[in-house]
C-alpha cells in the first residue's frame, strides 16, 4: 500500500510538474511585445484621427462660415460653425458607449472597422457635401449630421491601445510612453495646418471656397484608410489579444462602471481641464480671432501656429521626461499653475500686434505641449482592472467635452462681446478646476 502511494504521489507530481513546463512553453510560444511596438500603433491611431481633426477645425474658421451661412455676418458665421464644430464633443461619449456594446457582441475588430468606416464616411461626406448656395438649409443640417457622425465614430474608435502602453511601460519610464499616443496631436496639426496654408497661399478666393477647400477632406479620408489596416494590424493578432485580455482591457456596462466609478470618471476628467482648455485657445480660437480681428493673412497665421506645432511636439517629449523624474500628476499640476499665468496675458499678447500674437502663439503651444503630454490618462490608474478600458474612454470623452468641445464658441463670443479679458477668465477657470481635482485626487488616494 505504501509502494502504491508513493507511486501515485510521484506521478502526481511529475504531472504537475509537465503542466507547468506544457504552461510554461505554451506561454513562450507567443512573442513578447515590446512597449515600443504597442507605442507606434498608439502614434498612427493618434496622429490619423488628429488630422481628421483639425481639417475640420481649420474649415470651421476659412470656410464654414462663407460657404454654409454665407448671409450672415462673418462673426456669427463663425460662432454658427463653432456650434456645429461642438457636435462632435457631444456625441463621442454616446458613441463611446455603443461601440463598447459591438465589442462585447462581435469583437474589437468589427467594431474598429464599423468605427473607422463611419469616420471616413463622414468625412468624405463633408469633401462632397453642397453648400448653402446649391442646397440651402438642408446643406446646414446634413453638415451637422456629418459632424455627429464623425463624434460617434471618434467615440467608438477607441482600440485600448494606450491604457495597453500604460499598463506595459517599465515602471519608471511611464511617462515617456504616456506622451507617445500625445504626439499624434502637433503631428495632425501640421499636416493640416500645412495644407490649408499650401492652398490659401497657392488659390484665389474663389477656387479656394469653391472647391479648395475640399482636398483636406479628400486626404483624411485616404489617411483614414491606411490608419484602418495599420491598426487592425496590430489589435487583431494573437499577441495583442492575449495580452489586452491578461490585462483585463473589456469593456463593461457604462452604467455600471459608472455607478462604480463615478468618483474616478469625474476626477480624471477634471484633472487635464487646463490642457483640453488651452488646446483649443491656441489653435482654433486665434486664428478666427485673427481672421475676424486683423488684417494679417489667415496662411500667414498658419505658419506660426505650425511652428508652434512644432514646439508643442518637443513639449509633448519632454513632458514625458519630466514627468519620469517628478511624476505625472505632478507635471499636470505645475502646468495648470502655468497655464494660470499665462491667461493673465492673453489680453496683452494678442492685442500686442504681431509679436504679441506670435509670442501667445509659440508660448502657448509649447506649454500645451509639457501639459498635454501626460493629459492622457494621469489618474486613469485610478480604476481597477475590469473598469479601466471603459473609464480611460469615457474620461477622455468628458475631458473632451468640458474642455475643450465648447472652447473656441466662448472664446470667441467672450472675447467678441465683451473682450478678451473675459478669455482670460475661462482660462483660468480651467487651470483652477485641474489643480483643484489633482489636489481632491491625491488627497482621496492618501486616505483610502
Amino acid at each position: 500500500m505504501t509502494s502504491i502511494h508513493i507511486n501515485s504521489e510521484h506521478s502526481a507530481n511529475f504531472s504537475s510538474q509537465s503542466t507547468v513546463k506544457d504552461g510554461q512553453t505554451t506561454r513562450s510560444d507567443h512573442p513578447a511585445i515590446a512597449p515600443g511596438e504597442i507605442a507606434i500603433g498608439v502614434v498612427i491611431g493618434r496622429a490619423s484621427e488628429y488630422f481628421d481633426f483639425f481639417v475640420y477645425a481649420i474649415a470651421s474658421v476659412l470656410v464654414f462660415p462663407a460657404v454654409f451661412f454665407p448671409s450672415e455676418p462673418q462673426l456669427e458665421g463663425t460662432l454658427y460653425a463653432f456650434v456645429i464644430f461642438s457636435f462632435a464633443f457631444l456625441a463621442r461619449p454616446f458613441g463611446t458607449v455603443a461601440f463598447m456594446a459591438i465589442q462585447r457582441y462581435f469583437g474589437r475588430e468589427v467594431k474598429l472597422t464599423a468605427a473607422l468606416f463611419i469616420l471616413g464616411l463622414s468625412t468624405a461626406g463633408i469633401a462632397f457635401l453642397p453648400t448653402y448656395e446649391h442646397l440651402g438649409f438642408a446643406s446646414i443640417v446634413l453638415l451637422s449630421l456629418l459632424r455627429i457622425g464623425q463624434g460617434i465614430a471618434l467615440g467608438g474608435s477607441w482600440d485600448g491601445l494606450p491604457s495597453l502602453l500604460a499598463l506595459n511601460a517599465p515602471a519608471k519610464k511611464r511617462g515617456w510612453y504616456a506622451m507617445m499616443g500625445q504626439l499624434g496631436a502637433p503631428i495632425g496639426f501640421i499636416v493640416a495646418g500645412s495644407l490649408f496654408a499650401y492652398m490659401l497661399a497657392n488659390l484665389t478666393t474663389d477656387d479656394f471656397l469653391d472647391w479648395g477647400w475640399r482636398y483636406p477632406f479628400y486626404v483624411a479620408f485616404a489617411i483614414n484608410v491606411v490608419a484602418l489596416f495599420a491598426r487592425l494590424r496590430l489589435v487583431s493578432t494573437p499577441e495583442y489579444a492575449r495580452l489586452l485580455d491578461e490585462r483585463e482591457l473589456e469593456p463593461t456596462n457604462a452604467i455600471e462602471m459608472t455607478r462604480s466609478q463615478g468618483r474616478n470618471l469625474i476626477i480624471g476628467a477634471l484633472a487635464a481641464l487646463a490642457s483640453y482648455a488651452l488646446f483649443h485657445l491656441v489653435t482654433v480660437f486665434p486664428l478666427s480671432w485673427i481672421t475676424l480681428y486683423s488684417l494679417r493673412a489667415p496662411s500667414d497665421f498658419l505658419h506660426i501656429e505650425i511652428i508652434g506645432a512644432a514646439l508643442m511636439a518637443v513639449g509633448v517629449v519632454a513632458s514625458g521626461l519630466i514627468a519620469d523624474r517628478i511624476g505625472r500628476r505632478t507635471t499636470l499640476g505645475a502646468c495648470a499653475l502655468l497655464i494660470a499665468i499665462l491667461s493673465a496675458f492673453v489680453p496683452t499678447l494678442m492685442n500686442g500686434g504681431e509679436f504679441g500674437q506670435n509670442a501667445f502663439i509659440l508660448l502657448g503651444f509649447s506649454l500645451l505641449g509639457l501639459s498635454y503630454g501626460q493629459a492622457a490618462g494621469a489618474v486613469t490608474a485610478n480604476f481597477p482592472a475590469k473598469y479601466r478600458y471603459t473609464g480611460a474612454a469615457l474620461t477622455s470623452d468628458l475631458a473632451w467635452l468640458v474642455g475643450a468641445g465648447f472652447a473656441p464658441l466662448v472664446a470667441l463670443g467672450l472675447s467678441a462681446h465683451f473682450g478678451l479679458a473675459y478669455v482670460s477668465f475661462y482660462l483660468l477657470s480651467g487651470a483652477a478646476c485641474s489643480m483643484a481635482a489633482l489636489s481632491l485626487n491625491r488627497a482621496l488616494e492618501i486616505r483610502d
